[in-house]
């Protein structure tokens, strides 16, 4: 496909989406497609983009179609909608965290219409979307990938193929297993010692020269012990939903099963107390 006669359709600029969107702009002809909350979609009009208003319009307008939503249902419900009025060999790229098999169902409900299908869950935020610099990991049929990583590096600073739809939602969720299961531990370290009154500041400092530095201690703590609980930029009903999927990935494993359980369930306890729009390292002084 020629890079000139690319027309992209975005469906969710919004928290991370936006920023996906805005690294778009300057190089294709980039459709939005309209939702509540109007500060994203504004802003990306304003710099350029076009707005519609019904998927129907999207369609035509795109032979490629970005999807950037919360969850496996939404996905659904919206290839679901889309899908009559998309145009043959258009490619949806689906930047959606699945469950194991939701972008399989996706796929096979597309390949029957002639669409072709790519899942690329991403690594990163907000502002690593905004940055240009996200990670993609990606499922598709090999044929396809590299026109699908022309695109993605737009916002991505590295897009790894890992084959097949379905391998790319299962390489996710695993790496999702270790990040928030990381994230996890800490939080509970750091409610832990200051519930013992040990001093977190040095405790950080010591924890940096062991094996138990990471990513996820350095993003949280540092914040934390300047009593910004914003470091780690993730809902507990996003955590939830993942933890949910990758429980239900890991359950013929049964160390990793509970240990994904046990993470689960401290979410599904937030959530229940009204904390599920918090960022899980809020829940450190809850």
């Amino acid at each position: 496909m020629n890079k000139d006669k690319t027309k992209i359709g975005f469906i969710g600029a919004g928290y991370i989406g936006y920023g996906m969107a805005l690294n778009l702009i300057n190089n294709y002809d980039l459709t939005v497609f309209a939702h509540k909350n109007r500060k994203p979609i504004d802003d990306l009009v304003q710099k350029g983009a076009k707005e519609v208003a019904n998927l129907e319009e999207l369609a035509i307008l795109s032979n490629v179609i970005i999807m950037c939503v919360t969850n496996t249902p939404i996905a659904i419900d919206i290839i679901d909608e889309i899908a009559p009025h998309l145009q043959k060999k258009t490619m949806i790229i689906d930047i959606t965290t699945h469950k194991a098999d939701g972008s399989i169902k996706i796929f096979k409900k597309l390949s029957s219409l002639d669409i072709l299908y790519v899942e690329s869950p991403v690594m990163g935020g907000p502002v690593q979307a905004e940055e240009g610099v996200l990670g993609a990991i990606v499922g598709c049929e090999e044929k396809d990938f590299e026109f699908a990583k022309e695109i993605l590096m737009n916002f991505c600073e590295d897009v790894f193929y890992f084959g097949p739809v379905g391998m790319g939602a299962k390489a996710k969720l695993v790496n999702n297993f270790l990040s928030l299961g990381t994230a996890t531990f800490v939080i509970e370290t750091l409610k832990a010692a200051d519930k013992l009154g040990i001093d977190l500041k040095k405790l950080y400092d010591v924890a940096k020269l062991g094996s138990g530095n990471s990513g996820a201690l350095n993003r949280i703590a540092e914040k934390a012990l300047n009593n910004d609980y914003k470091g780690y930029i993730f809902s507990v009903n996003n955590t939830l939903k993942d933890l949910t999927y990758i429980n239900e990935l890991l359950k013929d494993m049964p160390n990793a099963e509970k240990l994904s359980s046990v993470a689960k369930s401290f979410y599904e306890e937030a959530k229940a107390k009204g904390h599920g729009d918090l960022l899980i390292s809020e829940l450190i002084k809850k």
